[in-house]
């Protein structure tokens, strides 16, 4: 089962050059000076005392399949258009999706209405002047020229496979991009696109099934035929699954399933999580609770993430050490948080006005040199997981999560896949998982179902407590 992860897994994305990223894609709804020019008209008619436009333009195409047929393909062009008012120490936003004169300013008239209404906010902060940000490249032409037809191509020698496997393959294809804009009163100017490209594949047989996902900027760097192939070996690997007694076993989780374990601490690393008491973090900040092979990073630069290098209010994102060999040393912060902790902002802020605050929202763990395959065979018995599903928090403390385990899980037994089990549910602290990790592989950008996509290793993890057999 492993080739054919590893060669997904390892395969590393390429950049796009300046020239690839600086033009505007072809088949866009909108060009870029069309978008700058909607922000300038809704700052030059608004009469409030700070005006703040925020523009997403997407277009995203999907083919889905099942039954191992394609049955679905379509694409949407959409636009949102946010207006937020500052009126006397009072902020309010509202939105549009229509871009004549009439529809901004009723969108203008909203904001400052709703603006007005709103009780005055001690923490409001003056919105911010111009900034300069680090350019972040991940727009590839390859992603933009994919068309309905590559996606069907790719998908019909899925469905091909998965029939001379007498198999039954479903999932989808998707791809498109984003343009982002952000401007204000105060001169602020802000642009940004990304491409993105994602493939998903659930493969049933008989009782069994097995599942992969990935997720890129780039197209090229999603092999589906891999996929397909990892996924199949694992619904052929579970058939006819045991049922084991629950327990503290040893877990080799696959990158999803750390992705959506680990994704539940996000906001924990929040300043406003910590402020109102709501993080796992609380009274644990500069104290050893991990492993020392734990380091985890907020970085938007990353080769392997996605996003804006900018936050919610325009300012700069910093690449933040959250923990260090276990330690966590930092948090992220708005503007506003970091006036009441009397720190620094670091370009976490999300859009205003909410109250969350702000969250790191490009993880990036650090890996190691070890293969799914080697701790198998380091492990005389434990559980290979493939992924997790259906994930509830019980104790946001002690981040005791419950979820289950879905499409591939695995007994091991002396170094070796011993064949197919039926799935579990488990009781887990995060915290103490994450001192509990034995080995880890390397990063990868990993895609799941209950979390955001993130970099993220394969751990192999002492004392799992999975609390319950379930009848699948």
């Amino acid at each position: 089962m492993a080739k054919a992860r590893k060669k997904s897994a390892t395969k590393q994305p390429r950049r796009a050059s300046a020239a690839q990223s600086s033009n505007h894609p072809s088949g866009a709804r909108f060009t870029a000076s069309e978008l700058e020019h909607i922000a300038e008209r809704i700052i030059k008619w608004s009469d409030a005392d700070e005006t703040e436009v925020e523009i997403d333009a997407t277009v995203d195409a999907l083919t889905r399949f099942a039954n191992n047929s394609i049955h679905q393909n379509v694409a949407e062009h959409t636009l949102g258009i946010s207006v937020r008012a500052v009126v006397d120490g009072r902020t309010a936003r509202a939105t549009t999706n229509k871009t004549d004169e009439e529809s901004l300013r009723r969108a203008i008239a909203a904001a400052i209405s709703l603006a007005r209404n709103q009780p005055e906010n001690p923490d409001l902060l003056p919105m911010l002047g111009p900034q300069k940000y680090q350019k972040v490249t991940n727009f590839y032409r390859s992603t933009v020229a994919a068309t309905p037809q590559d996606r069907a191509r790719a998908v019909a020698r899925v469905c091909k496979m998965a029939d001379a496997a007498n198999q039954t393959a479903a999932g989808i294809f998707t791809t498109g991009f984003v343009q982002n804009v952000l401007a204000n009163s105060k001169g602020l100017f802000a642009r940004h696109e990304h491409t993105r490209a994602e493939f998903s594949v659930t493969i049933l047989e008989d009782n069994s099934s097995g599942w992969a996902k990935a997720n890129s900027a780039d197209i090229l760097n999603i092999d589906p035929d891999a996929l397909f192939e990892s996924a199949s070996e694992k619904a052929a690997g579970s058939r006819e699954p045991q049922e084991l007694a629950p327990g503290r076993y040893t877990a080799i989780l696959e990158p999803s399933a750390v992705l959506d374990l680990v994704g539940s601490i996000f906001y924990d690393f929040a300043g406003t999580g910590v402020l109102d008491k709501r993080s796992c973090l609380n009274d644990r900040m500069g104290k050893k609770i991990f492993g020392d092979n734990i380091t985890l990073w907020d970085d938007v630069y990353h080769l392997l993430q996605i996003g804006a290098p900018w936050d919610g209010e325009g300012l700069p994102r910093q690449k933040v050490l959250l923990v260090d060999r276990g330690v966590p040393k930092n948090l992220v912060y708005s503007r506003a948080t970091a006036k009441k902790m009397k720190t620094k902002p670091t370009g976490h802020g999300f859009t205003l006005p909410n109250e969350f605050g702000e969250a790191p929202m490009n993880l990036v763990f650090s890996g190691g040199d070890k293969s799914v395959d080697d701790m198998i065979r380091s492990t005389e018995r434990g559980i290979l997981v493939t992924r997790l599903w259906y994930i509830r928090e019980v104790d946001p403390y002690e981040k005791v999560l419950t979820g289950m385990t879905r499409d591939g899980t695995f007994l091991v037994e002396n170094g070796r896949v011993a064949g197919g089990i039926r799935n579990f549910r488990f009781n887990q602290s995060v915290i103490e998982a994450l001192a509990n990790v034995e080995m880890l592989g390397p990063a990868v950008r990993a895609a799941g179902e209950e979390s955001f996509e993130m970099v993220v290793p394969a751990m192999k993890i002492n004392n799992f407590h999975f609390s319950e057999v379930t009848k699948f």
